[in-house]
């Protein structure tokens, strides 16, 4: 049976940086730099142009990482796309991002299987572990998993919408999942979800247990009042459960494979909120040179904060082949995941 390991990583944020002050200037957000970094320690994020979707940007960290893994688009036999904020209700972004790699076009169109995973935050690592299942078990030899998020369209950049408008950001991370016989690649991984809680940060534009689902007025033009259009979240709920489920499926992961924190030479949690990661990190007493962090720069970028993660790790030098890396998130559902993966 094969081992699954990741081959190549890319990403791509939009150049457009907004930072902390641009809210407050641009958009007239009462809000300061200070209060944000206080709270977040975001610092500033990416938004993309009008026009521009997750496909978009996908396809561009997609190219990268295809590149990095040394093969050609028609090897992958399968893409797996990860997100929060398609381009529309359906189809999903994933067909979208295959026409523009440019997989259905010409003598050698290949049309590989395209599967949307909607985990949010979540969503790279529920991914991930069905490519790696996959891949493991024979069916695949190749999968495209990417992380794409447009936030910036769907955000309430007011100030009745500045506590969650201040936290995301746009961007892209993809990796390829590819079969090796060598002792490497992703070790184990677990997932897990708690629908007690799923009301608790949520995006309800649309109802379809109503008649009509979207209200509509004489005309036939349907209106969404703002705490249906708008991402609503209990922030202190949420990041008493980011920690306890954060470090609890950590420890599972570890534990399952039969090693220990001091183990991991690399952590990469996913960026919702630097202070939950900085609480994670010292209640597990990871050392600062073993983690990773990004949101300074990035904001969350939801199913993109891994990947974008590993793919700067790679380029930086700070992730080598050898490592043992440790992967976790949560977010939305509430869903939450980790991974350990021998780079």
């Amino acid at each position: 049976m094969p081992n699954a390991y990741i081959s190549g990583t890319g990403f791509y944020v939009p150049p457009r940086v907004v930072t902390n002050d641009d809210l407050r200037t641009q958009y007239g957000i009462d809000t300061t730099h200070e209060w944000i970094v206080q709270r977040t320690g975001i610092e500033e994020r990416r938004f993309a142009d009008e026009g521009v979707g997750p496909a978009d940007l996908g396809a561009l960290a997609a190219e990268k990482a295809i590149a990095n893994a040394g093969i050609d688009k028609t090897d992958l036999d399968m893409i797996i796309f990860a997100t929060l904020s398609p381009e529309h209700c359906f189809p999903g972004s994933g067909v979208y991002m295959q026409r523009k790699l440019g997989l259905c076009e010409g003598t050698n169109a290949k049309f590989v299987p395209a599967l949307d995973v909607r985990n949010q935050c979540s969503g790279f690592l529920y991914a991930l572990a069905t490519a790696s299942s996959m891949v493991k078990a024979g069916a695949l030899k190749h999968v495209l998993v990417v992380g794409a998020e447009v936030h910036s369209a769907a955000l309430d950049l007011s100030t009745r919408g500045r506590n969650i408008a201040s936290l995301f950001g746009d961007g892209a991370g993809a990796v390829v999942v590819s079969a090796t016989e060598e002792d490497r690649g992703v070790r184990h991984w677990k997932l897990g979800a708690d629908g007690r809680f799923a009301d608790v940060l949520a995006q309800r534009v649309w109802d379809t247990r109503k008649r009509p689902f979207i209200p509509v007025d004489a005309a036939g033009i349907g209106h969404v009042e703002p705490e249906m259009m708008w991402a609503q979240m209990e922030g202190k709920l949420v990041f008493k459960n980011a920690v306890e489920r954060m470090m609890t499926v950590l420890m599972e992961a570890c534990i399952a494979n039969n090693i220990t924190g001091a183990d991991i030479d690399l952590f990469c949690f996913h960026q919702a909120n630097l202070r939950i990661n900085q609480y994670i990190q010292n209640a597990l007493g990871i050392p600062d040179e073993k983690i990773v962090h990004n949101i300074q720069r990035y904001g969350n970028t939801t199913a993109a904060t891994i990947p974008i993660l590993l793919a700067e790790a790679v380029e930086s030098g700070k992730l080598k082949r050898g490592m043992k890396v440790a992967c976790c998130a949560f977010g939305s559902g509430f869903t939450w995941g980790a991974a350990v993966i021998d780079w």
